[in-house]
């Protein structure tokens, strides 16, 4: 078992483990103490982890009961989250009860979005079952929900409890939904840790559990600086302004990782330094990851101006410096179309 401590506003621990996932029961009333449990899952990973959760549950101790809807993006919106309000009321959860969050980044956002707002707050647990969302969405307290005018419009910083990652759900992944994964893992080797471009020279033989504790490790540095995003938290949005858009206009049929890794290639293409933008590139397109687009750069733009990270006239974009390092650069708007325009 590996832990990493998050000392956020919340201090909580991050533990990734083969197998943890039958062992949430214990880890939770540890921290939690027994109590009600509700499950907000997708209907995908329903039908391969919920029994396992729920037995795990039972067996110490928690009165459980599961909510589920339909697995994708599609469903991050507004009328799934008033459906998960309405079955947290109608069965009289209180605030000492908790959510247990089983799933990938959409049934993450969705279950802490729905924890920190029924109630004022009640307790959940994050309990990723993707790479992307083991190595990133489960951890440092961002929830949200898409509005028609753009992603995660809707939202709080809302910690949890306790992130549990059993590495062995990723064993079921589609390959598709691994790679989109692994966007986010090389991310956090361009904002932070050149070790890990090492960590995944080699598809066939990745260390996993490494990896991932690696990337939370990241994350976590950035988190307890600056938890609240004033600042220096930005830099976790290297390819995400242009790949946010990508995912508007794509109506979100291209996942959030392969539009990060285009969102990426467009900015490294623009403003990397030397053999930088083929080095990185080329381990996008290593794990199946796209790197163009069709969109055009007027419709990508259009998309962009609803972008969080817009002040005004200006926006702030994440640029590489060096391998393992970028930076963040107030741009005007017309300084980030001709960025947009180049990358492409």
């Amino acid at each position: 078992m590996s832990t990493v401590e998050i000392n956020a506003s919340k201090r909580y621990n991050v533990i990734i483990e083969k197998g943890a996932l039958s062992k949430v029961g214990e880890l939770a009333k540890e921290i939690i103490g027994q109590c009600r449990a509700v499950i907000i899952t997708d209907d995908k990973v329903d039908a391969l982890y919920s029994a396992t959760l729920t037995a795990s549950l039972e067996k110490s101790g928690f009165d459980v009961i599961k909510f589920v809807f339909e697995n994708g993006e599609k469903s991050k919106n507004f009328d799934t989250y008033k459906n998960i309000i309405d079955f947290l009321a109608a069965n009289r959860i209180g605030r000492k009860d908790t959510i247990f969050a089983l799933g990938g980044g959409v049934v993450g956002d969705m279950a802490g979005f729905a924890s920190a707002t029924y109630l004022r707050g009640i307790r959940f647990i994050q309990l990723p079952t993707t790479l992307l969302a083991a190595v990133d969405s489960s951890v440092g307290g961002k929830t949200a929900i898409d509005l028609a005018y753009g992603k995660n419009l809707l939202g709080a910083f809302y910690q949890p409890e306790l992130v549990v990652c059993d590495t062995n759900t990723l064993n079921t992944l589609d390959k598709n939904v691994f790679s989109d994964g692994c966007a986010e893992v090389i991310k956090y080797g361009a904002i932070s840790d050149d070790v890990i471009f090492d960590l995944m020279k080699s598809p066939e033989s990745l260390d996993i559990d490494l990896i991932i504790r690696r990337c939370v490790e990241a994350k976590r540095n950035v988190v307890v600086e600056d938890e609240f995003e004033s600042g220096l938290r930005q830099i976790l949005n290297f390819g995400h302004t242009f790949g946010h858009a990508v995912e508007k206009l794509s109506n979100y049929k291209i996942p959030h990782g392969s539009a990060v890794a285009i969102g990426m290639a467009i900015i490294m293409r623009a403003s990397a330094p030397g053999e930088y933008a083929d080095k990185l590139i080329s381990l996008l397109e290593k794990y199946n990851l796209p790197t163009k687009t069709d969109f055009r750069a007027d419709e990508l733009f259009e998309a962009v101006l609803s972008d969080k990270k817009r002040y005004a006239d200006k926006i702030t974009l994440v640029l590489p410096i060096k391998e393992g390092e970028c930076m963040l650069c107030n741009k005007s708007l017309s300084e980030a179309k001709e960025i947009l325009s180049k990358g492409l």
